[in-house]
């Protein structure tokens, strides 16, 4: 059993007026991992499974994928090559593949988008050409494969830019956070406030590297808080005055923890504003959005949280 995590799934929510397409999949980028501890997974009549044919038959029918630069301090996982084993799982079932590239060594969100050790001493122009390589090499090992790459996200939830740096506490291997529970900025390379025209350079790298090796995969520029459109309007309008290029807009819905910051009253509410969100910026820049993650909180001790995230 899975304690304190979170179900995360990816769905298709096409809003412009072709759309006739949905899909529903899982972000199962742990699943190698976990099977090396030793953990198991079984459908509903205790039959057990491999994650990816647990997801197919389940009704899912495509996969997301995250890549992290170097993870050797973190066991590997999430490497190119560990990518390639779970792709060629969903390649076996026929399911589609998203790619969803961090930028990063490890976990990068809007808290967090620090630079990966072999790029840190880089010049902006020199990351751009590491960023495009980093992905071009993953890209091109996936394809040499048989792997029909269908989306791919150039950075993950990038609300406040890509490739900028925090101080990491030495012991418990994440961000630290000063008294107002922020975060503190230690390279600023690519963050939003800061440098915009290199955030949007970075997308724009990562966009021309994934052509040039999917010129048919859509790329998605991924951000969370979907309740919150001047967020996206911000950051979007940036990347495009800057010369940003994307296919798809992404987003993360966490109606559980955007009640817990006080963000949203309830739910529903998330939900509604999510939605309106969703047709606003399709509107606006013109292209489909993507929900790419959901999920609620597991907490075996709290059931009624989780009752609260199933309704």
């Amino acid at each position: 059993m899975f304690r304190k995590t979170v179900l995360l799934l990816l769905l298709s929510l096409s809003l412009s007026a072709s759309a006739d397409e949905f899909t529903l999949g899982a972000d199962i980028g742990w699943c190698t991992e976990y099977e090396s501890k030793g953990y198991k997974l079984f459908n509903y009549n205790g039959e057990e499974r491999e994650a990816t044919a647990l997801m197919k038959e389940m009704g899912m029918n495509a996969v997301r994928l995250r890549v992290w630069v170097d993870p050797k301090a973190h066991g590997n996982w999430c490497n190119a090559a560990d990518v390639l084993t779970k792709a060629l799982r969903a390649k076996a079932l026929g399911m589609d593949v998203m790619i969803d590239f961090h930028y990063s060594d490890w976990w990068a969100d809007p808290a967090k988008q620090n630079i990966p050790a072999a790029w840190e001493k880089m010049s902006f122009k020199k990351m751009c050409k590491a960023l495009a390589a980093h992905t071009i090499e993953v890209l091109s090992l996936l394809k040499e494969n048989g792997i029909n790459v269908k989306w791919v996200q150039v950075g993950n939830e990038t609300r406040n830019g890509m490739l900028w740096s925090v101080e990491m506490d030495p012991i418990t291997g994440w961000e630290k956070k000063d008294e107002k529970g922020n975060t503190i900025l230690t390279h600023s390379m690519g963050h939003i406030d800061h440098h915009p025209k290199q955030y949007a350079g970075f997308i724009t790298a990562g966009y021309d590297a994934v052509k040039s090796v999917y010129p048919n995969a859509i790329v998605i520029v991924h951000l969370d808080n979907g309740f919150d459109n001047a967020m996206f309007n911000y950051n979007l309008d940036i990347v495009k005055e800057n010369g940003g290029k994307w296919d798809m807009i992404g987003m993360s819905l966490y109606p559980y923890w955007a009640i817990e910051a006080g963000r949203e009253p309830n739910a529903k509410t998330t939900i509604v504003d999510c939605m309106k969100n969703i047709r606003l910026v399709s509107k606006k820049y013109n292209c489909d959005v993507m929900i790419t993650e959901t999920g609620f909180e597991v907490d075996e001790k709290r059931p009624y949280v989780m009752q609260e995230g199933r309704e």
